[in-house]
């Protein structure tokens, strides 16, 4: 097991013990199978093999979450992802580098356009100088880089407390003006 920030929308950002296995396209598992309990595979893997029905009770059980890569072009993708909502208990977003912004894209796009309303999690080069930024915009969960301190990204969360845009989370804070 291994240690995730959670900040589900309505809660608190906390961290907590995660079972979640995160499948890369280049593991072993994509091709010769699934190891035993709740894994996160690439959004490729569940093109080819979401209708095996190898796979449906694992599905059914939610034990089967979807991860998107830049390369994944979820409007493209749009039938397939509508279809697949009701089976997924998660989805995660990957970050190659953490230059790299068209995964917050991703996550604003199935909050808005899709109305997912289950976990988004960030994964990959997910830095904690991100974290605020990436809650607005529809992520809930964040594995963090290894380099990183978990602590201090929870800590990220606690800086601002006044917003003046509306974003996924929260409306803009209200400012009270006072005559003088």
């Amino acid at each position: 097991m291994h240690k995730i920030i959670s900040y589900l929308k309505n809660t608190t950002p906390a961290i907590q013990e995660d079972d979640w296995q995160v499948i890369r396209k280049d593991n072993e598992a994509v091709t010769s199978g699934l190891p035993e309990g709740r894994v996160i595979v690439p959004f490729t893997w569940w093109l080819t093999e979401y209708q095996n029905p190898q796979w449906a009770e694992r599905i059914h059980a939610g034990e089967i979450g979807v991860w998107f890569g830049v390369e994944d072009d979820v409007q493209v993708q749009a039938d397939v992802i509508r279809k697949s909502l009701t089976h997924w208990p998660l989805i995660a977003v990957d970050f190659p580098i953490y230059r790299d912004g068209r995964g917050f894209s991703t996550a604003a796009i199935l909050r808005k356009r899709f109305a997912w309303d289950k976990e988004i999690r960030a994964i990959g080069d997910v830095l904690v100088d991100q974290l605020t930024q990436m809650a607005r915009v529809g992520f809930d969960s964040f594995e963090l880089r290894a380099d990183q301190s978990i602590e201090v990204g929870l800590a990220q969360f606690a800086i601002y407390h006044v917003t003046m845009q509306n974003d996924w989370r929260n409306s803009r804070s209200q400012l009270k003006i006072v005559a003088a």
